[in-house]
């Protein structure tokens, strides 16, 4: 029997914007099959974007949403968290959005542990803007701000969550669906700030660029650096290099949750009020 993802979608709001063969649509329908295999309402689930292609994705999801400004996805579904605890907050972010303007709120959000759910969709470049330089950007590509090739180097999305205090951590792509949708389950099951990060393509604004062809090709490339966990850590430093471990990196179930701990200050200041 097919799966019906017409009761998770604002069928109204379809085709997507997103260009042919983008990484976005597979992302979003790992995000709903890993809603339906936990069996939430959606009535009680909030799904927050920010600004980039990721970000119409949003407008696709029929729950409660929020489209935000630039970089402040994780600073809104925050505020979301706190004042309904009990509800579902899944956050979509690009690597530009979350880890450039919006970095502060992600390592912050990471350092709270607060029980958001952060799917980055992680394309290595700013794709709706027309090609700039993102905090992913490897080393040497082309982009429309380093024409000559990107001088800086690039972030690991997953380190940064870790040694921020992010509880569950762990990266896939969009070369397999399935994988990507138990990883997210696991990590939307997880008590806890969650962060997965996704390795997608932009085909169009960093594959055709930089010489690397069409959807296929690009997912080739994606496919060329990602090697799992086990795979990785059996690895030499000097075989690591420019290699990324997929898995689950990071799962740590000892941490106090963000909101959990508030209510502790809530109940507190009422027992000091009654006193």
């Amino acid at each position: 029997m097919a799966f019906d993802y017409d009761t998770y979608l604002r069928v109204d709001k379809t085709p997507t914007l997103w260009c042919w063969g983008c990484g976005d649509g597979v992302i979003l329908k790992s995000i709903i099959r890993a809603i339906d295999a936990l069996g939430w309402n959606m009535d009680d689930v909030c799904f927050v974007s920010g600004i980039g292609c990721s970000g119409r994705m949003s407008s696709y999801v029929n729950c409660n949403t929020v489209h935000t400004t630039h970089g402040r996805a994780l600073a809104y579904a925050t505020g979301i968290k706190m004042a309904n605890p009990t509800k579902h907050v899944v956050v979509v972010s690009g690597d530009g959005d979350s880890f450039a303007i919006g970095g502060n709120h992600t390592i912050h959000a990471c350092r709270r542990n607060i029980d958001l759910n952060l799917v980055l969709v992680n394309n290595f470049i700013y794709g709706l803007t027309n090609s700039q330089t993102s905090p992913t950007t490897p080393n040497g590509m082309w982009t429309v701000t380093a024409q000559t090739g990107n001088i800086d180097n690039s972030f690991d999305p997953c380190e940064i969550a870790m040694a921020a205090g992010a509880s569950f951590v762990a990266r896939e792509s969009v070369l397999d669906p399935k994988k990507l949708e138990r990883t997210l389950a696991e990590g939307f099951g997880h008590k806890g700030f969650s962060f997965v990060d996704v390795h997608s393509n932009c085909h169009i604004n960093l594959g055709r660029k930089n010489k690397m062809g069409e959807a296929a090709q690009t997912l080739k490339w994606i496919e060329s650096r990602l090697v799992s966990r086990r795979k990785y850590e059996e690895m030499t430093p000097e075989e690591r290099v420019g290699k990324f471990p997929t898995g689950v990196l990071k799962q740590d179930t000892s941490k106090m949750e963000y909101c959990q701990a508030y209510q502790g200050v809530i109940d507190a200041a009422l027992a000091k009020k009654k006193a």
